[in-house]
């Protein structure tokens, strides 16, 4: 129970620094948003952050039923918050330990590198995402970035995604500085109204 009081009282102090790390390549009607974190954990460390099971019910957006640590498994996906339960298969394309993971997530291709950096990482995530929604995802990434890095640092503050996060001030102020950098409108959307829309 005080362990559980701690996580609240870590999270009410929790606030996202400014939008930053974000960049949108576009292609034609394809975009695709690339979020480069430093993060200050070996690549192993992270490595099995975003390929352990266990670990991506912490901070992820999905919850995984397998590994996805080699190349070629199968596993589950599952969209946390979803209004629907939403399940997509995925297979793993490539799995290059520590430094390189590419797979499939409900229509997204995913792909993460990941870099040492002194005593820590350089992450980098490619994702496709609808243009309407880039600057959503740029926001719950940043979300789940900040969880991943104090959950990696033994200071869990408890996964905060879907209608969640949108429910979060930090994420309503970073939706609105992403749109801003990348050039397009904010997406002006009741969180009900954006949780659907992503999840379709």
């Amino acid at each position: 129970m005080h362990a559980k009081e701690k996580k609240v009282t870590d999270r009410e102090q929790y606030t996202p620094g400014p939008a930053s790390g974000a960049q949108v390549l576009k292609d034609g009607d394809k975009w695709t948003l690339v979020l480069i974190r430093e993060l200050r954990h070996s690549p192993e460390k992270v490595w099995r952050a975003l390929t352990d099971p266990a670990q991506l019910r912490e901070w992820a957006p999905f919850d995984s039923d397998g590994s996805l640590g080699t190349v070629g498994t199968t596993a589950k996906l599952t969209t946390v918050g979803a209004p629907t339960p939403r399940v997509t298969e995925t297979t793993v394309t490539r799995a290059d330990a520590p430094n390189a993971l590419e797979y499939n997530w409900g229509g997204f291709d995913m792909r993460w590198e990941l870099e040492a950096l002194g005593d820590g990482t350089r992450l980098t995530l490619w994702i496709n995402i609808d243009r309407r929604f880039i600057s959503m995802g740029a926001a719950g990434w940043h979300i789940c970035f900040d969880v991943l890095d104090r959950l990696l640092a033994g200071q869990p503050i408890g996964r905060t995604v879907g209608p969640e996060a949108i429910k979060f001030g930090g994420w309503q102020r970073l939706n609105a500085e992403y749109a801003k950098q990348f050039g397009i409108e904010k997406p002006n959307l009741s969180p009900k109204a954006a949780q659907e829309r992503t999840d379709q």
